[in-house]
Parts: C-alpha cells; structure tokens; sequence
C-alpha cells in the first residue's frame, strides 16, 4: 500500500463528522474528482476514485448526512496497473440538484443549471469547514510522497482560479502552499517536512503524523552524524597535510643550512616535530620547556615554513 493510500484509509477509518464538515468534505470531493453527467434529459453526478475507503466513506457521508442512497460500483481501471476504480453515482431523482446547491457545486440562484468554479465561501467560514475541505480535497485528488524518499504533498486542481482557492484557503493555518501548472492541470503543493506534518495534522492523518515525524527524526540524526564525519574528516586531512609539510619544510632546511643555523625556539620545535609527526600541535607544545601554547606553537612552524619557502626559492 503506497503511503498516499495509507493516510486516506486513516482519514476515512471511523471519522464522525458533522453536517457542516460533511458538506465542505462532499463539496471539495465532488469539486476536484467528481463528473456532471446529462443522458435523455437527466442530470447525474459520478465520483470516482481508486481508494475504496474513500468510495465507502463518500458513500457513508451521503447517506447519513444527506439522505440519498447512492449506487456503488467498481470498474476495472484502464491503466497499465488495472487497478480497480470505484465509482459512486448520484442521479437526479436521489436529491442531486439539491446536494450540489448546498455543497457549492451549483449556484444558489434559481434557473437554469448554472454551475460554480469555485471555492463557496459560505462552506468554509469556520476552522472546522476548513480543515474538512482540505481533507476532502486530499482524498479526492490529493498525494503524498513516501516520506522515506521525499517531503511532498499536492493536491490536483482543473482550474487556476480553483486551484488559487485552496492554495489560499490551506494558507490560512499558516502554511505556504504554491501552485504550479502541470500538463492540462494546476497543482497545489507543499514540499517542507514540518508543513507536511502540519497538513497531515489539520486532515487528520494522526498516525501517519507521527510516522514522518519519526523518519525526520532519524533523517536528521543522521545528517547530523555525516555532517560531524565529513567535518572531523576534513580538520584530520587539514591537520595531516599541515604536518606533513611542516615535516618537509624542516626536512629541508636540515639539508641546506643545517636546524643548528635557527633561532633557539625554532629549532626546539622542528626537532621535537621532526621526532613526533603525528601529534597535535596543543601536544607538541606541551613538550616544550617550558610548554607553549597551541597558537605559539603554530606561529613557530609558520615561520619555519616560511624560511623554507625563501630556501626553495634561492633565499638565505
């Protein structure tokens, strides 16, 4: 089961929803999943999805919050995954024309069928219509990346101006959700692991919650470890190149002029570095009589290197 399934069963199992939360639920899947069928004259409405606890849970909603029986069927998908599709259909003699005034899908004015492109202000206007819109949009079109794998969640739009509606509307907890355009859709998304979480926790995905959260965890420890490795690997690298070169550079001035022809500091240094090529240069120090600090330590050898600098380039 992919993780988008995983959260959409979790959403669905066992939710007790009011009347107001389920008509900003049936709006928002009806609006980004749904198709408005006419056939002799007669209007009918199917919702389809590949989530069979979403189809059940859709099915549920009507029934007890609208009183229409829809008709539940299950097709086999078309794809190269023949995956089944299940389909709820609502006709015009259920109560249709009715269910799409007052979830927002037709105009409140009386007349000819006159449909509405977008978000119905009047649904969402407490945090509870919110959160529940936002959840029926998530299992109507919406997806989230294995978290294992990447931080993304998106819902799928057929209109730019729907599309800026939801954006707008998940805006309003304080996330940043963007849109883009994608093919012959517009594509609202968020890409940040804690605005994943945040979404996740306004949908109700409590447990799928807590399993990113986990995996985050795990994630940043273990960014955090490579980040300390390459760090310490690079201060060794640092360290063994500088006394590899100290090394030489007393190497050489013990061939050309001999240590004898350095001032007393300096030469106490370089034989000591000569004898201990490994050790640190807080190390070094303490071996000196009296001992020198790190830093003292650093401005011997830099002066040693530089005099072999001079020597190789025909000073001294």
């Amino acid at each position: 089961m992919s993780f988008s399934a995983k959260v959409k069963s979790e959403i669905t199992r066992d939710a007790e929803v009011t009347k107001e939360e389920a008509s900003a639920l049936i709006s928002a899947i009806m609006r980004v999943s749904g198709t408005i069928m006419f056939s002799s004259n007669k209007l009918s409405f199917k919702i389809t999805t590949e989530n069979p606890s979403t189809a059940r849970f859709v099915f549920k909603l009507l029934k007890e919050h609208f009183d229409i029986h829809a008709n539940l069927m299950v097709k086999k998908g078309s794809s190269l995954k023949r995956n089944n599709m299940y389909i709820v259909v609502i006709s015009e003699d259920m109560g249709l024309r009715r269910l799409m005034q007052e979830t927002g899908i037709l105009r409140d004015e009386d007349g000819p069928f006159d449909p509405e492109f977008r978000i119905k202000k009047s649904l969402v206007r407490t945090d509870a219509a919110r959160k529940a819109y936002i959840k029926g949009a998530f299992l109507g079109s919406g997806s989230i990346q294995n978290p294992e794998k990447a931080y993304h969640i998106e819902f799928v739009a057929n209109s730019q101006e729907y599309a800026g509606d939801l954006m707008e509307l998940i805006n309003t907890f304080g996330l940043s959700a963007k849109v883009i355009s994608r093919k012959n859709s517009f594509i609202v998304y968020l890409k940040e692991g804690e605005q994943i979480v945040d979404i996740l926790n306004i949908i109700g995905a409590h447990n799928s919650l807590f399993e990113i959260e986990n995996i985050r965890i795990v994630k940043d420890m273990r960014n955090n470890v490579n980040r300390i490795v390459n760090c310490e690997t690079a201060n060794l690298s640092k360290t063994v190149n500088a006394a590899v070169r100290q090394v030489e550079s007393i190497k050489l001035i013990e061939t050309r002029i001999g240590l004898g022809r350095l001032p007393k500091p300096l030469r106490e240094i370089a034989e000591i570095r000569l004898d201990y090529p490994d050790e640190s240069l807080k190390e070094l120090g303490e071996m000196l009589d009296p001992p020198v600090g790190k830093s003292g330590v650093n401005h011997r050898l830099r002066k040693i290197e530089k005099i072999a600098d001079e020597l190789r380039k025909g000073g001294l």
